[in-house]
């Protein structure tokens, strides 16, 4: 079976290890996973796989004490579709700029309204010596015309006054 597991809490030394061996315990496997640290809290995205006899409830119940241990505020286990499409990622997209409210907003709702999907994205705010700078990179799926979509995200830089760059994703860097 195949399911999506996430988890969130305070960071510490042991979260994957203790996931992780839950998994081994069960004949399972991490197939694909995201990890981050954001302001000191550790988020966790996996999609697992384990033997048919693992029951999801099993599998909800064995991370949840593992995660319990280590203060982690939740663990969240659902089906995933093995058959799903998967997006892959066509383009970088880079915005840099003042920060202020509504800038992924402004430059997701863009996306969107191209047909393009966000396959990763990263932001950071950091400190410029006025005032916090806002960065944020995206892998995208452009799925139409990019010079298009390119110029629709110019314009909201301009509109944001920020700049934004979208280039293709080279091959090799997949």
């Amino acid at each position: 079976m195949l399911y999506a597991v996430s988890a969130i809490g305070r960071d510490q030394p042991g979260i994957v290890s203790a996931l992780s061996a839950v998994l081994l315990e069960l004949d399972g496997n991490i197939d694909d996973s995201q990890m981050s640290i954001l302001h000191g809290h550790f988020a966790v995205m996996l999609i697992v796989s384990v033997p048919d006899a693992v029951t999801r409830d099993e599998l909800a119940e064995r991370l949840d004490e593992a995660g319990a241990g280590l203060g982690l505020a939740g663990v969240a286990v659902s089906e995933a579709d093995p058959d799903a499409p998967s997006s892959m990622p066509t383009h970088v997209l880079s915005v840099y700029g003042a920060d202020h409210p509504g800038i992924v907003n402004s430059v997701a709702e863009a996306l969107a309204q191209a047909g393009a999907n966000i396959t990763d994205m990263r932001t950071r705010r950091t400190a410029g010596p006025d005032a916090p700078l806002y960065v944020m990179v995206m892998e995208v799926e452009v799925r139409g015309n990019a010079e298009q979509l390119a110029a629709e995200l110019a314009a909201v830089g301009e509109r944001a006054q920020v700049e934004v760059s979208l280039r293709e994703l080279q091959s090799e860097a997949l």
